[in-house]
């Protein structure tokens, strides 16, 4: 078990004894606006629950009002060179991509608003929960810069003229009708959001990791090929799990009417 790195003031790492990774963003006074230090922070926290072999799920939350109001834009205004955000934009989809690679589920945990960059790494999250109230935008055409890369996952989760009319007029919506959009997973009171949360960390623990590892990575891969490609990838990623001892022993728990031996 590997234990998780020594946290930072802006980005807290806890790891409990079943492999549950939480991360919190800590820096309420910018509303956690992922500024360079936060997405290396966060980018430090993801490579290292990749080497955990015993991590099973991540929590992504964030303290204060915001779950994150998108990029630090003062840090960004003062170093107005293309070359500083073409590394900048760089260092972010480095780490969103990051979330999509990790072999374990990463639930978004959602307080407050989460806008720009903000929504995007929610909309990057494998699951999201939110709490009543929750705003969720990508308003960056309200100061002349069209959110190009939060677009990338919010396509791939909302109807295509959903996404567009979000992206054009900068215009908020709700948690209600985030989930109604494909945004969200659940939307809940907020003094239960952690329980919320709770029963999709509990309901995946329940599941074998590596059939959750294999159906992510397959989920993600098959979107982006044609039907006939992704039905030849999804059939093999079938294969070899079928033969895997996770699903030899539920397949045969299944027959035999009884729990399987990793749910004991």
């Amino acid at each position: 078990m590997n234990a998780p790195p020594a946290n930072t003031d802006i980005l807290l790492h806890e790891r409990d004894a079943r492999g549950v990774h939480r991360l919190t963003l800590n820096h309420p006074a910018s509303f956690n606006t992922l500024g360079e230090a936060m997405l290396q922070a966060l980018q430090s926290a993801f490579d290292a629950i990749a080497q955990d072999a015993d991590a099973r799920v991540v929590v992504l939350g964030a303290a204060g009002k915001a779950f994150c109001a998108g990029h630090n834009l003062k840090e960004m205004r003062a170093q107005p060179e293309l070359a500083y955000y073409q590394k900048l934009f760089a260092q972010c989809t480095r780490m969103m991509l990051s979330i999509q690679n990790l072999p374990v589920p990463v639930i978004a945990r959602v307080q407050g608003i989460a806008t720009a960059a903000g929504c995007q790494l929610v909309a990057q999250c494998d699951l999201a929960v939110a709490a009543q109230g929750v705003q969720f935008g990508v308003n960056g055409i309200d100061v002349g810069l069209f959110c190009a890369t939060p677009s990338v996952p919010l396509v791939r989760n909302m109807h295509a003229k959903q996404a567009m009319e979000m992206l054009l007029t900068g215009g908020f919506i709700s948690a209600d009708e985030a989930c109604q959009r494909g945004l969200i997973n659940r939307v809940t009171p907020a003094h239960e959001l952690d329980a919320g949360v709770d029963d999709l960390v509990n309901a995946i623990l329940a599941k074998p990791r590596e059939a959750v590892r294999m159906g992510k990575q397959l989920f993600y891969k098959q979107r982006e090929m044609g039907v006939e490609a992704a039905y030849q990838l999804a059939g093999q990623t079938m294969a070899c799990n079928m033969v895997h001892e996770v699903a030899q022993e539920g397949v045969q728990a299944f027959i035999d009417k009884r729990n399987p031996a990793w749910r004991t």
